[in-house]
């Protein structure tokens, strides 16, 4: 076997690091992908010792951006995407109009060409679409209305930097820049038959729409059949494999046949399984790789970064530091207010765009190669991206305190919203006290009216089997739920439900558990209900508290941290299995007494 294998030492030391440098980054109580952005700097070509294969962990990283928009597309619609263009495309456009302009600005006073300048403030423009989503999951945000414009401003941005990257090469000579194009670029479509300017514009934009056809007039089709099909195999190893296999051939088929990016592809091939009753499980089997390799997304950032660069070009670096995370979060408020949605939607659109990653890197590397950008632009656009993600946490912390004094300034204070009746309710006979809708996605839902009642937190497949239980039993309930399609189902049957996730305080009191009986814990992460059982102690010492877990050592923690009672579904399962074959035996045993008995046989004489 040979002993020079790149791919392992990469995937080894990206990760290894990844997960010291995170660990100590949450023990001083600092958000991980700084540690994992330490980790790439470590194994960079810019710090001594080790250095990893940089064009492998690039590659690397793309495999966790398609794995990340493939699992926000399996929670998207075409329905909800459509939802928000009236704000996503004016908007996107317009903020990368903005960013463009400060770019150049920017690059005048450095006295650079006005073809850098352009490549520079486009690359300033765009936000990194794993640093995005990853904000927006941490904050259960992407099926909020505020995460669906957040994902619907970024497949804009995406469409705009494909458009870019087609047509920079047209236009390198025009900009001051090489006219031949170099080798990478060369099997592009309208560099091979010389379509001009609009002719390129015009196949990017055919090539867009013609994979959207393909997508909607055969994906919806095809990809729920084929999970249909090897669901009836029975095989989870064959159902994993076919939703890797989707969501990869997908985004490669995508770039390479298409020319749109691979994240683009990811997230329709996302979305078009969204339709399928299948997704929820296509979404836990793609979790886990999903997380690794967005984690080997941030350690190819750190290993770009030079740290001499912000001692060598300190002024330029905080000039572009500032375009990027107030320039850009300035223009996006400002139009999202304009728009006429909340302050707080404002603040949380503004914030998530407050960084750059990966379409950034692609365009000021074919800036370099077309010798429009120099190499000191695109190394104040490394710099820009690494401390622009840095500081992305930090965004959203000034973003949550500038929230009330905004608001007060701008005369926008929320009101609280007024308990509707509605029935049927959630306990038989009687009225819930409050419509299981979503008031707004920006505020805390108003705290409920019941006393004496269960809090459900969750409402998936076990949730949905214990509320009938209890809605059965005449128990009054409310349900804790963040998804948004789940809240609407809630609506429709009448159930009374808080949206948001019960770990955040202001949600979880919002349920009175204070004046609660029992609290059921329904999900099935046992970090979040560990968070929950805790809180739920503290305000209620004496409310019952039953939780779910999947093995022995959460059965542990969740009980030392004051569940009454953990069920664990494979420890059912097995008592479910022996309890019917008990009750065979007894089946069997009393069927035989009821049978006549055989007459003794005559004794002999």
């Amino acid at each position: 076997m040979p002993h020079d294998t790149p791919l392992i030492a990469t995937i080894v030391a990206g990760l290894g690091l990844a997960f010291v440098f995170g660990a100590l980054a949450n023990r001083f109580r600092i958000p991980p992908l700084v540690g994992y952005l330490v980790a790439g700097v470590l194994v960079g070509p810019n710090t001594p010792g080790f250095v990893a294969d940089q064009a492998l962990a690039l590659q690397l990283a793309e495999i966790g951006v398609i794995l990340l928009m493939f699992g926000v597309g399996l929670h998207f619609s075409l329905k909800d995407l459509l939802s928000v263009k009236a704000i996503a495309v004016p908007g996107a456009i317009a903020q990368i109009a903005f960013a463009t302009v400060l770019g150049v600005g920017l690059s005048w006073l450095l006295g650079w060409t006005l073809g850098a300048g352009l490549v520079f403030g486009l690359a300033l423009s765009v936000a990194s679409t794993v640093v995005l989503l990853r904000a927006l999951q941490e904050r259960r945000l992407i099926e909020t209305e505020r995460g669906r414009i957040a994902v619907g401003w970024l497949i804009v941005e995406d469409l705009a930097m494909v458009l870019a990257l087609v047509l920079l090469p047209a236009l390198a000579g025009v900009l001051g820049g090489n006219e031949q194009a170099p080798a990478a670029s060369s099997n592009l479509l309208s560099l091979q038959f010389d379509l001009g300017l609009w002719g390129v514009v015009g196949v990017t934009l055919f090539k867009v729409v013609a994979f959207v056809a393909v997508m909607l007039l055969f994906g919806r089709r095809i990809i729920p059949w084929i999970l249909h099909y090897v669901a009836h195999t029975g095989s989870r190893e064959l159902f994993r494999l076919a939703v890797l296999a989707i969501a990869l051939g997908v985004a490669f088929g995508a770039a390479h046949l298409f020319g749109v990016s691979l994240a683009l592809g990811a997230f329709f091939a996302g979305m078009i399984m969204s339709e399928s009753e299948l997704s929820h499980q296509a979404a836990e089997e793609s979790l886990p790789l999903r997380d690794a390799f967005s984690v080997l997304f941030f350690v190819s950032v750190g290993m770009l970064f030079d740290p001499m660069s912000l001692l060598q070009n300190t002024a330029p670096v905080l000039a572009t530091l500032f375009i990027i995370v107030i320039g850009k979060s300035v223009i996006a408020f400002l139009i999202v207010i304009a728009f006429g949605y909340p302050v707080a939607t404002a603040l949380i659109i503004s914030a998530s765009l407050a960084q750059i990653g990966e379409f950034s890197f692609i365009l000021a590397e074919l800036g370099v190669s077309f010798n429009l950008l120099s190499a000191q632009g695109r190394d104040l656009i490394l710099a820009g991206a690494i401390l622009s993600i840095v500081l992305n946490p930090a965004v959203f912390a000034a973003a949550d305190r500038l929230r009330p004094y905004l608001e007060r300034k701008m005369g926008k204070e929320p009101l609280p919203a007024e308990p509707k009746p509605m029935a049927p309710a959630t306990e038989v006979g009687a009225f819930a006290t409050q419509a299981s809708t979503k008031v707004s996605d920006d505020e805390a839902p108003p705290a409920t009216k019941l006393t004496g009642h269960t809090i459900l937190v969750g409402y998936g497949r076990v949730g949905t089997l214990v509320g009938k239980a209890l809605k059965q039993a005449g128990m009054p309930f409310l349900v804790v739920e963040d998804s948004v399609k789940t809240l609407a189902r809630l609506q429709a049957d009448g159930v009374e439900s808080l949206s948001g996730n019960a770990v955040r305080p202001e949600v979880f009191e919002a349920a009175n558990p204070k004046g609660a009986r029992r609290l059921i814990i329904a999900i099935p992460n046992a970090f979040e209900a560990g968070r929950i059982i805790q809180r739920a102690r503290t305000i209620n010492p004496d409310i019952r508290i039953v939780g779910r877990a999947h093995s022995d050592a959460e059965v542990d923690h969740l009980t030392g941290l004051g569940a009454d009672t953990v069920i664990m579904g494979e420890r059912e399962i097995a008592r479910g299995m022996m309890e019917a074959v008990l009750d065979e035996k007894s089946d069997g045993q009393k069927l035989a007494e009821s049978l006549p008995q055989k007459p003794p046989s005559p004794t002999p004489a």
